[in-house]
């Protein structure tokens, strides 16, 4: 996955919007104004997802890619090489579940708008 892959999969999610709240460089994608997944375009091979904290810690001891959030809560965020060995469907697996892990605490109604 590149970084054009990346940001067509992620913006492909109903209601998800980037922005560049931290700069030109950190390009932020956001579901109900909150945060999803956040990448660097100067690196460019790389991202932090929100995971759930059991399967963040199956996720790192798996992979060498998976790393604890690089500048985020490490309980929460993983930091994600796109260049290793994970596979595009993993990848997407792991956007899949920050997305809706943050559309999961979004209130109710909002969800429901969201989901309509």
């Amino acid at each position: 996955m590149n970084i054009e892959e990346l940001r067509d999969y992620c913006l492909q999610k109903p209601a998800a919007t980037e922005d560049f709240p931290f700069g030109e460089d950190t390009l932020v994608f956001k579901v109900g104004e909150k945060i999803f997944l956040l990448c660097s375009l100067s690196t460019g091979n790389r991202f932090n997802a929100k995971c759930d904290p059991e399967k963040a810690i199956e996720w790192r001891e798996h992979y060498e890619e998976v790393q604890p959030g690089y500048h985020m809560n490490k309980k929460h965020w993983n930091t994600v090489f796109m260049d290793g060995r994970l596979t595009m469907r993993q990848l997407q697996e792991l956007i899949d579940d920050s997305y809706d892990l943050v559309l999961n605490s979004l209130p109710k109604k909002i969800q429901e708008e969201i989901r309509a």
